[in-house]
């Protein structure tokens, strides 16, 4: 077992990107799955990529490819095995009646229903694999303090959280059960924030709170972000805490 398998959706951009180009640098075998994979990631020597082009507000179908692909590889080959759920669909800022209900829609199913397929398939694939098992959801603080204007948002990474707690629960009552973590990576310079610092002020009265972070300096970059995160994967104690924030490791 001398190969590490990393699964991370979300990651044609951003934090997840970020994550895919630096497991890649350390050689493992990562598969990302986006609407729009990124043709610039590369796999250096030792390194495996995979990339798939698909869209997880239709998750079930891609829950089940999922599965089939792992089952057809080896995992006596992987010393750790992880699935990073970290795609998420950011609805327009404000409330949720100007919001068009299939916009409101696919906002939940790829921030909530997707993980929760995917984790089924990553978890029943991986069962009788005899590495270290892990279950990763990016989470944020605001499904821990609610806010105005991101009802969707924080409805869908609070699900996230208890989600997590309730699966980790399960899985410890198993021999070898994964470790699940939901965590919070911190306040990152994405197209997120653009997005957020950008809103009409009449109806997303949090703008001005986000051009401050930015104008300030206190964003993450992607690349420290994921740094972060990784870290906290890659901990000997990943999932004591099933709920944790990234500034608090």
């Amino acid at each position: 077992m001398s190969m590490h398998l990393t699964v991370i959706t979300g990651a044609s951009r951003g934090l997840g990107r970020a994550m895919a180009a630096q497991r890649l640098h350390e050689g493992h075998h990562v598969l990302t799955i986006a609407r729009h994979p990124d043709a610039t990631l590369a796999a250096p020597a030792g390194a495996v990529l995979e990339q798939w082009a698909a869209d997880l507000a239709q998750p079930l179908a891609v829950a089940q490819r999922l599965e089939a692909w792992l089952g057809t590889l080896d995992g006596a080959r992987f010393a750790s095995a992880a699935l990073v759920n970290n795609a998420a669909l950011l609805t327009p800022p404000g409330p949720i009646g100007a919001t068009p209900a299939e916009a409101l829609s696919a906002a939940m199913r790829v921030g909530l229903e997707a993980p929760v397929l995917l984790a089924q398939a990553f978890l029943r694939a991986t069962a009788a694999w005899p590495g270290a098992r892990k279950l990763l959801n990016i989470s944020s603080g605001l499904g821990r303090f609610a806010m105005a204007g991101s009802a969707p948002y924080c409805a869908v990474k609070a699900g996230l959280d208890h989600f997590s707690r309730a699966l980790a629960l399960d899985e410890a009552l198993n021999a070898h059960g994964a470790k699940v973590v939901s965590l919070a990576p911190g306040v990152i310079d994405t197209d997120m924030q653009v997005q957020l610092r950008s809103a009409d002020a009449a109806v997303f009265t949090e703008r001005e709170r986000f051009a401050q972070l930015h104008a300030r300096g206190q964003l993450d970059s992607p690349a420290a972000a994921a740094a972060k995160v990784l870290a906290c994967l890659d901990r000997a104690d990943f999932g004591a805490q099933p709920v944790a924030d990234v500034r608090d490791a």
